[in-house]
This record gives structure tokens, C-alpha cells and sequence, in this order.
């Protein structure tokens, strides 16, 4: 794809309070994937409305931070999720989370700097296509709404209360306020939670268009989903992030703490300077040589901002021309090239006929950001980088001025391959430079299968949980007849056809099921890929698999747990979809119906055949009698 957008764009947020009191702060987030020959507009709020609601119009900019006992921070539970998607392909990183009873998935972009999660409704007015079905809180026995009240806007109604964001690019997303149960994943150790969340009715530009459902939001703010599971006592304060690196993609999320690396680097982040994770940047150097900069040129409007759901780096005007000096003069012997779009004047170098990553640090420098305390955070090449998407072996600076801003916003590029920690109950952020695709397994970190039944709803709903809900059981789990599953395989189409049984065979075992429950369709070619289409159906005699083995099959595929043979390349899971058992009508009834229609169907043709038979016989044949032929007479005249 062609990445090719050069400033950071100002997004003007409409702050509203919500039925907690909110803290001051914005949101920022990525949308749907770059087209070609355009890059994506980063979307960064730099300048706050003025709340509403009179609630909290007294409200500084200081963040509360709830401390724990060191004792009770390291008993709770954390919850570790796989991110999914590439940041500079898709635009963003996702993970998945689970909604409501019986629990409904979603793809939900991973943001540092946005305070509401949000997904859009089942009754929305203005939603997009996105990659799973909308939330159906009418399905949810759990689910209830977050009733009007002072404290929070409500809708026209004055029954519900409501929530609205708007962003610099013209995109927006408004609905309701929600409160349902929440799950992580079969990698974490966190059981379902209830949490507050935004139900969408409208959407507007790139989130209408976005492949992914919605938003997560990690930032600093009462309705931030790491706070309120920290108001909770559930998690400690704290939670990390590591992307994957170039051509990798994917990497780890980790809600709540766990042991740290010992050697990694850490720097303050002032909660009270900004709503958004800062870092006490002074300086950068590049091939060990420090930039000849004022330190303060790091220190403007909200400092050095670390952002997830910004793609490239940002830097002051002077800082920037001081850096991209400074590389270029490091590979003053490359070839200086034209940017994948000829709008903008990416700095780009032709390196090789080959597009061998391994080479990448031996030709470009290494780069350190230097902090207050004096240590440093060093990059590779692939944090400041991206590929030419037109030129074979030719990559593009991806660090871009910030025009009049002077804002120093470090968004996803310069974090691939880096653990993130973001501790907040110390106001601090930690770095740690690791192969985030092997991130567990470096790290030792558990992850626990949650338990099958969700944990009960103690705040009852306001409508009646026990209801006789349509396709629900008795347990209140819904009844799925069929899984259908599009699944992307990294082989092309010609070379799957003759191995499609094998393939059958190996999910089939991998699922635990039998052969005759999966059945395979619709191959379709996608360049060097294949797009196959995988129905999995009950076994017999039974009619439908509850919502926890449904969930399950289809969590497999999203965590990446089912493994094939080597010969089937990777899988991607692009679609799936639950439907409900046929309505199937009682056998033996169905016998006698037919019995009975039988039998009359018999007698009727039998009474036909007598009725026309009787006709038949009641007209004997009887000869002229010769004695009763009158002659022929004459015509007389009249």
C-alpha cells in the first residue's frame, strides 16, 4: 500500500461529560487503511472544547491515579490479548473483545489517546460495513442502558445519556451509553467485567469507511476501559504494548502489570502536563552523534506525545530538519528517489534489488531518544522507516515535520518491536526493545482460559434476564446451528484444489470434531492467496452447539491457535457468522401426518375407480331389436 501523508492533522474534540466525571482529554485514532497513492491523515487533538455539562466545568487538567498496595498489585490478574493487522497496511493495530451475554466479537482499533470504547449498534442510523456484525444489545440478557442524569448529556428523550466525538478530517462517531459484560480473550487471566461503553447511531467519514468495528480506548479518563478497571481493584495500574515489527505485523497487549524486563529503560510522564502519555524527551541522537538542539524545542504545547493510533512520528520544524540532515548525511552514497505519491516530497532512498530487511541496519543509522535522566531509547531503522510501496528495495523516512505545531507526537512507526509499558500508577513509561511476535513466551507471561460461564449480573438489568428470548436455551446461551467461517490461506487456489480433503482433515482434528462436520467451498484466488469459505455444523444426532463451543471454534481462529500444516502457509480469519438451528418439526409426527395423507390419498383414487366403474356397468350393451326399425318414409309436402 502507499503510505505517503505528511502532517499531523489538529483534531478539535467535543469534550462532553459522561455519567462519571470525565478528565479533561481528548481522543485520537486511526481509521480505515491508506488507499493507493494516499497517506492517512494523522488525527491528534491538540485543542480542547469546553465541557458542557456544568459538572465539571471546575475540573483541572490533574489526573487522579489510584495507588495500590505493592502486595495487592502483584496478586491481580492481568489480561494479555493478541493484536492483529499492520500499521502501515491496515493503518492500525486491532484486538478483538467480547460483548454482552452471550458474548459478541469485535475488532476494535488499540488507542492510547482515546478515553471511550465504542462499537457500532444494532439500531444505527449511519454505520459503515465493518468486519464483524453490530452490537445487538436486545441479544445481551446483561446488557443495560446508563440512564439519563445530571451528570451526563442525555438525548432527546431525557431517558438515556449519550456521548459524541468529532475529528479534524471530518469524521465523527456519536450514540448512547451502555454497561454490559466485557471479555478478553482465552489468553487472559481476567474474567468478564461489566464496563460502561459507547453504543454508536451515526458514523462519519473514515470511521464509516474503516474495516475495523470501532475503538478502544486506553487513554487517561474515568471512562477509559484501563481505568475503570483499576477504579474496580481488577487490574493494577498499568498495562504495555508491543507492536510487531516490518512485514510482521500483529504483537501483544497486556491489561494491568506483570514482571518487567529489568533492563528496561525508563522516562517520567507527567500526567498533569497533558491528557495524553507524554515523555521527557531532551534529545536525539543519530549515529551516536547528538542533534544540535535546544532541548525545549521538545517541550511545546503537550511535550513529546507517545501515541498508538498515530502511524509516523512527528517532530517540530526544527527538529525535524536537524534529523532528516543528519540520516542523510549517514547515506549520502544512496540513490535519493521520488515518494510513492507525487503530492507529497517524502525523503526516499533506493537501497538494493532485493527487499532483504536483514540488511536494513548495516545501511541506515540507528537513532537514540535521549532523556531527562540521561539515559536513552535506542531504534533501529525499521522505528523510523517504511517500505516504498512502488520501488523494490527502496524505503522512505518516516518522520515527517509538524507544520505550526509544536508538538512532538511519536505515533506506532517507532514502536515496532518495542515493549511498551505504560505505568501509570508511577507516571512512568518504560521501553524494552524484543520481538514482539515471541513477546510471551520472552517474557514468560500466563495467559488462563476464562471460565465457560460468565460470571452473573449483579446490577440487574432493567429488562428481565430470564425472559424466553427467541434461539436462547434454558442456560440463556444461544442456540447456533451453523459456523461459517471465511478463512484467507497464504497458498494460491490451484495448489490448494487437490489438497482441499487434507485441509478438511486438519482442521477438523484441530477443532476436535468430526471429518463429516466440516465442509469446505467457494475457493476464491486473492493474488497469491485464497479465500475459502468453512462451514462447521453439530455433530449427530444433535441440532445445534451452545454459544460457549460456538464462541470457542471462532476464538480459535482469531487467537491463532489452530495450527496447520506448513504446506497451507498462515491463515488469516476475514469473516464469520452464527446461525441459528433449522426449526425442525417432530419425526414421528411427521409420520403419522403423512400416514393419515396417504391413507386418504388411497381411499380417494379407490372411491374415484368404484364411482367409475359403477358407471360403467349400469348401461348394459343391448342389440337393436329388428321389429322395432321403423322404414323410411317419404317426405310429404307441406
Amino acid at each position: 500500500m502507499a503510505l505517503s501523508s505528511i502532517a499531523a492533522t489538529v483534531s478539535i474534540l467535543i469534550y462532553l461529560s459522561l455519567p462519571y466525571s470525565i478528565t479533561a482529554g481528548g481522543e485520537n485514532i486511526l481509521h480505515q487503511s491508506p488507499t493507493a497513492g494516499s497517506r492517512r491523515p494523522m488525527v491528534f487533538p491538540l485543542f480542547l472544547s469546553e465541557s458542557n455539562s456544568s459538572s465539571s466545568s471546575s475540573r483541572s487538567l490533574s489526573i487522579p491515579h489510584r495507588k495500590l498496595n505493592k502486595a495487592d498489585s502483584k496478586s491481580l490478574p492481568h489480561s494479555r490479548m493478541r493484536l492483529y493487522d499492520d500499521l502501515l497496511r491496515n493503518g492500525y493495530y486491532t484486538t478483538r473483545l467480547w460483548i454482552g451475554t452471550p458474548p459478541q466479537m469485535f475488532a476494535l482499533i488499540v488507542d492510547s489517546g482515546s478515553t471511550v470504547t465504542y462499537v457500532p449498534c444494532s439500531d444505527c442510523e449511519q454505520c459503515g460495513k465493518h468486519q464483524d456484525p453490530k452490537f445487538q444489545p436486545e441479544l445481551s440478557t446483561t446488557y443495560q442502558p446508563v440512564k439519563c442524569n445530571m451528570d451526563c448529556n442525555c438525548d432527546d428523550d431525557k431517558e438515556q445519556c449519550v456521548y459524541e466525538r468529532e475529528y479534524a478530517e471530518h469524521s465523527s462517531s456519536k450514540g448512547v451509553l451502555g454497561e454490559d459484560l466485557i471479555s478478553f480473550g482465552n489468553e487472559s487471566q481476567l474474567t468478564p467485567q461489566r464496563a460502561v461503553f459507547g453504543c454508536e447511531t451515526v458514523e462519519t467519514g473514515d470511521l464509516y469507511s474503516q474495516r475495523a468495528d470501532g475503538i478502544i480506548g486506553l487513554g487517561q479518563g474515568d471512562l477509559s476501559l484501563v481505568d475503570q478497571l483499576v477504579d474496580k481493584g481488577l487490574i493494577s495500574n498499568s498495562f504495555g504494548l508491543c507492536y510487531g515489527g516490518m512485514d510482521i505485523g500483529g504483537g501483544s497487549m497486556i491489561l494491568g502489570g506483570f514482571e518487567y524486563p529489568s533492563d528496561m529503560i525508563f522516562t517520567d510522564s507527567d500526567p498533569d502536563r497533558s491528557p495524553y502519555y507524554n515523555i521527557d524527551l531532551t534529545g536525539i541522537r543519530v549515529a551516536g552523534k547528538q542533534l544540535l538542539l535546544n532541548s525545549r524545542v521538545f517541550d511545546g504545547e503537550h511535550g513529546a506525545v507517545l501515541d498508538s493510533g498515530t502511524t509516523y512520528a512527528y517532530l517540530p520544524d526544527a527538529a525535524f530538519e536537524a534529523f532528516e540532515e543528519a540520516v542523510m548525511r549517514e547515506v549520502s552514497t544512496l540513490k535519493q528517489i521520488d515518494g510513492p505519491d507525487p503530492n507529497f516530497k517524502d525523503t526516499c532512498f533506493h537501497v538494493a534489488a532485493s527487499n532483504d530487511v536483514s540488511e536494513f541496519s548495516k545501511i541506515f543509522p540507528s537513532v537514540e531518544m535521549v532523556f531527562k535522566s540521561g539515559q536513552s531509547w535506542l531504534l533501529s531503522p525499521e522505528n523510523y522507516m517504511f517500505r516504498h510501496a512502488k520501488v523494490h528495495g527502496a524505503y522512505c523516512l518516516g518522520v515527517f515535520p509538524n507544520g505550526k505545531d509544536h508538538t512532538t507526537l511519536l505515533g506506532g512507526i517507532v514502536v515496532r518491536n518495542t515493549l511498551v509499558v505504560y505505568d501509570r500508577e508511577n507516571s512512568k513509561v518504560g521501553f524494552w526493545r524484543t520481538n514482539c511476535s515471541e513477546l510471551s513466551d520472552r517474557l514468560h507471561i500466563d495467559g488462563a482460559t476464562p471460565p465457560a460461564t460468565l460470571p452473573s449480573n449483579d446490577s440487574n438489568p432493567s429488562h428481565n434476564s430470564s425472559s424466553n428470548l427467541s434461539g436462547f436455551d434454558s442456560s440463556g446461551l444461544t442456540q447456533i446451528g451453523q459456523i461459517n467461517l471465511d478463512v484467507e490461506l497464504t497458498v494460491n487456489s490451484s495448489y490448494l484444489k487437490p489438497r482441499i480433503e487434507e485441509l478438511s482433515k486438519s482442521f477438523s482434528k484441530e477443532l476436535d470434531v468430526k471429518s463429516s462436520q466440516v465442509v469446505l467451498s467457494n475457493l476464491t484466488s486473492i493474488g497469491n492467496n485464497t479465500l475459502i469459505r468453512m462451514v462447521v455444523v453439530p455433530p449427530e444426532p444433535s441440532t445445534w452447539f451452545s454459544n460457549v463451543t460456538a464462541t470457542s471454534i471462532v476464538s480459535r481462529f482469531t487467537n491463532h491457535q489452530i495450527k496447520l500444516p506448513v504446506i497451507f502457509g498462515n491463515y488469516q480469519l476475514v469473516n464469520y457468522k452464527l446461525e441459528p438451528p433449522r426449526k425442525r418439526t417432530n419425526s414421528s409426527i411427521v409420520v403419522i401426518v403423512v400416514g393419515i395423507i396417504a391413507v386418504i390419498m388411497g381411499l380417494s383414487a379407490y372411491g374415484a375407480w368404484l364411482i367409475w366403474k359403477r358407471k360403467q356397468t349400469s348401461i348394459p350393451y343391448k342389440p337393436v331389436d329388428e321389429q322395432v326399425i321403423v322404414a323410411e318414409q317419404e317426405l310429404q309436402p307441406i
